[in-house]
């Protein structure tokens, strides 16, 4: 603790902050001098399974533990299932010109990933002490050698990073593969192709990702002594979360920075969108996968094990009778086999319908069959909801009609993973009034109108978009008081079933990654084609009609690819809110276990839970400004990096006498992204990092309003700025496929909206997600860290390591601007 005295101090010195930060520790003194002491926590890490097998299923015929060991064979069928198509992709034709430029997206993409592998075990490195000093000295698990259990906590966290890590490689490989056969398949002017190759590649990743992710949580389920499961779940669910803040945040900064520098260059000199001569086209499509497919890879991966590990918690806490523990363990994980299971059953569905509709046709509407692909998924996963509850759990405790009332909760969360992406559509799709109304703004009044108009779309979309997911949380708890808490012995029902609302927007979890993943592809699969300069090439048509046996229509594939790419950015916006809402949703359950733990399971405490507390009010307020805050110093480290792209690309572009920028050129854009990408992160995480640890020593109730405040303004802030954000990208798509108008006034103004909502949908809003569990997880150990030191040493040095650590958090807050501030003519 005295090193991180020493380093506040130090960095505060260096930063020539020294006023800021006496403020700083004057208003954190001001909130402590209304902490009062709190009882001592019950870690999560000590809570024990019980024994699955105690309880049999489908009247005798198994038992628990036996009944999910079978889930691990559909887990090896999802992960064969990916691999499949993974080997599919790789095996399409695809002209050689095409598959060069593919691969060197995907080199310039690994040593993205390599370089953010190191950056984020320096980042676990902060989360590795913190795990140590608690569990290895302040408070180790009960009655377990520190030897044995301190070690699976930090074994597990890394596992949780590998699997986020490991899933975003995945996801880069397969995308990197399928940009260039789309592209390819494009050539003969048919739309279907163009329309199956992305789909597949985001099939592929979405059950490989939900399969590991389930393979992992059934083998600590299974396999993992029940004393020893709490610490393996909480440092799982803490890795991934910090591996996906990581490679989310970093991958967004990373993303626009590379599309922004791009992207201007269009009006700087007028040339066309993924002109193979400017060097910054190489590192935007790197950056299509470091944003758009490695950060969503990660950031599911995470979501889905994280809100498995909320509710497992939940149900540990909340629920004290040992056999209905094990009926709804065994009914959730049942629940997620059969999520694998209506996913692959949709997508084969849907893959007959479409091909049956479009497979020859010479137009389509590339929307239409991903919107009936999220339907049919619904639709399949609620009704095998209903189905599997009645046989797993036909009688709840004593209670015989709570298996379709849970179901019905259930349905609640897989009916929003369906209803939400066509509310987004109203202010994102190229056919929506919201996004014709950008253009029609801009047609008149610039730039400035048009942007006008995204802000009108974003903050309409968060009107409807809250109301739905208001209204069908309210349906779930509506049902949970009806006889739950009876049934189950159950606390707190209501949070319960919050829970499970978030569970059940994941009802669809493969088709929502596929269906995000679909827009990378459909991106990169049109920057491939113009940089590959396939036209150029000697007799080409002459060439693929022998080799492939296959004629060339040119221009019609041009229009194919932009068209499809509008498609993407259509369901990459849907899957946004998807995401987002899980995180707030389920967020509650987490904090709910923070609350039992505070309030000796709801005994005592309560009126700290108030208005009236005035710590927990403060709490709601400081919420806000950290989202805020946040806001701010990602589009900052974007519109920094962006500027030094910018510079760099302008400096060095060469238009006259070549065909292609160098790939030196091209490499050094990408080294300014990725710099520009760890700094911001660097300033964030450990600004969060300590913020997080400096509001929880304030007062352990001041942070459980920090974390319902964070989550409520986090839901509105990432809806507003992610639709936004995508109403301005269609818009620039409608003049370009649509309307043509490519090089005119219009579409230099919609360009310019379209950077102003790169970083709104792609870098702040996507990141608010990962932010808000990351902060709800480790906010879990960091309170139980503050209750046992004042517990054991008295408030006054929580008090003083409050301030500390608040120190630290401001300190690079600070940097987060005036360490990142653009100055010209220097790095």
């Amino acid at each position: 603790m005295r090193t991180w005295l020493v380093t506040a101090a130090f960095i505060t010195r260096r930063m020539g902050t020294k006023l800021s930060a006496v403020a700083a520790m004057l208003t954190v003194g001001a909130a402590t001098a209304l902490a009062q002491p709190a009882g001592e926590a019950a870690g999560e890490a000590s809570l024990k399974l019980p024994d699955l097998s105690q309880v049999s299923f489908f009247n005798g015929a198994i038992d628990g533990h036996k009944l999910l060991l079978i889930g691990i064979l559909f887990c090896l069928f999802g992960l064969g299932f990916g691999m499949t198509i993974f080997m599919r992709l790789k095996n399409l034709p695809v002209h050689r010109s095409m598959r060069e430029i593919s691969e060197l997206i995907y080199e310039t993409c690994k040593t993205y990933l390599v370089t953010q592998g190191k950056f984020i075990l320096l980042l676990w490195a902060f989360i590795a002490v913190i795990i140590a000093a608690y569990f290895g000295w302040l408070s180790p698990v009960p009655g377990k050698s520190v030897g044995l259990t301190l070690p699976i906590i930090l074994g597990f966290s890394l596992v949780g990073i590998a699997g986020s890590y490991g899933v975003a490689w995945f996801g880069i490989r397969v995308n990197t593969f399928a940009n260039s056969r789309t592209a390819f398949a494009s050539l003969p002017g048919k739309p279907y192709p163009v329309y199956q190759i992305p789909l597949e590649a985001g099939m592929s990743i979405g059950m490989m990702l939900i399969s590991v992710e389930l393979l992992i949580m059934l083998f600590i389920l299974l396999f993992i002594p029940g004393d020893y499961a709490g610490p393996c779940f909480i440092g799982f669910a803490i890795g991934e979360s910090l591996g996906a803040a990581a490679l989310r945040i970093a991958g967004g900064i990373f993303t626009k920075i590379a599309d922004i520098g791009s992207d201007l260059m269009k009006i700087v000199f007028k040339i066309k969108e993924d002109d193979a001569r400017n060097p910054g086209v190489i590192a935007d499509c790197t950056g299509d996968n470091a944003g758009d497919s490695v950060g969503p890879s990660a950031d599911g991966f995470e979501t889905y094990g994280v809100t498995g590990v909320a509710l497992i918690t939940f149900i540990l806490l909340g629920v004290k009778d040992p056999s209905v523990q094990v009926q709804l363990l065994v009914w959730i994980f049942v629940m997620r086999v059969m999520m694998l299971v209506s996913s692959a059953v949709s997508y084969f569905l849907n893959g007959a319908i479409a091909k049956a509709k479009y497979g020859s046709a010479n137009e389509m509407n590339f929307e239409a069959p991903l919107t009936t692909l999220v339907w049919l998924t619904s639709i399949v996963s609620i009704g095998l909801t209903y189905l599997i509850s009645y046989f797993i759990i036909p009688t709840l405790g004593t209670d015989g009609t709570q298996w379709w009332k849970l179901a019905s909760i259930i349905s609640c969360g897989t009916l929003a993973g369906a209803l939400i992406p066509e509310l987004v559509k109203v202010f994102t799709s190229t056919e929506s009034r919201h996004v014709k109304e950008v253009v029609v703004s801009a047609q008149e009044g610039g730039a400035s109108l048009g942007i006008l108009s995204g802000f009108v779309a974003g903050n309409f979309s968060g009107y409807y978009l809250g109301l739905a997911m208001m209204m069908l949380m309210a349906i779930a708890y509506s049902m949970s008081t009806m006889g739950l808490a009876l049934a189950a012995g159950m606390l707190a029902p209501a949070v319960f079933a919050f829970g499970l609302v978030a569970f059940g927007f994941l009802g669809m979890g493969p088709v929502t990654i596929a269906v995000d993943s679909y827009g990378p592809v459909t991106d990169n699969a049109q920057s491939v084609y113009e940089l590959s300069l396939i036209e150029a090439v000697p007799n080409v048509q002459g060439e693929i009609k022998k080799d492939f046996n296959m004629n060339v229509d040119f221009e019609r594939a041009k229009h194919l690819l932009e068209a499809n790419d509008g498609a993407g950015n259509t369901f990459k916006a849907t899957a946004k809110p998807v995401l987002i809402g899980t995180a707030v949703v389920g967020a509650t359950t987490m904090i709910f276990s923070i609350i039992m733990a505070l309030t000796n399971g709801l005994a005592e405490n309560l009126d700290k839970l108030s208005l009236l507390y005035a710590p927990f009010f403060l709490g709601l307020i400081t919420g806000g400004a950290m989202i805020y805050w946040f806001t701010g110093a990602s589009t900052q480290a974007v519109t920094t990096g962006a500027y030094r792209a910018v510079e760099f690309i302008k400096a060095n572009i060469k238009l006259e006498g070549v065909e292609k920028a160098s790939v030196s050129d091209s490499k050094k854009v990408v080294a300014i992204c990725t710099k520009y990408a760890q700094k911001g992160m660097l300033n964030i995480f450990i600004a969060v990092f300590f913020g997080t640890l400096a509001f929880a020593f304030v007062d352990p109730f001041y942070f459980v309003g920090y974390l319902i405040s964070i989550a409520i303004f986090g839901l509105y802030q990432a809806i507003f700025m992610a639709n936004a954000g995508a109403a301005w990208d269609n818009a620039k798509k409608i003049v370009e496929v649509e309307m043509k108008q490519k090089g005119t006034p219009l579409h230099d103004a919609t360009v310019i909206g379209d950077t102003v909502g790169d970083p709104f949908k792609d870098t702040s809003s996507v990141a608010l997600n990962p932010v808000i569990k990351f902060t709800t997880l480790f906010g879990l150990l960091a309170v139980e860290l503050a209750v046992k030191l004042a517990s054991d040493q008295g408030t006054m040095l929580t008090r003083v390591l409050a301030a500390a650590f608040f120190v630290v958090s401001f300190t690079f807050v600070y940097r987060s601007f005036y360490g990142m501030r653009i100055k010209q003519g220097a790095e």
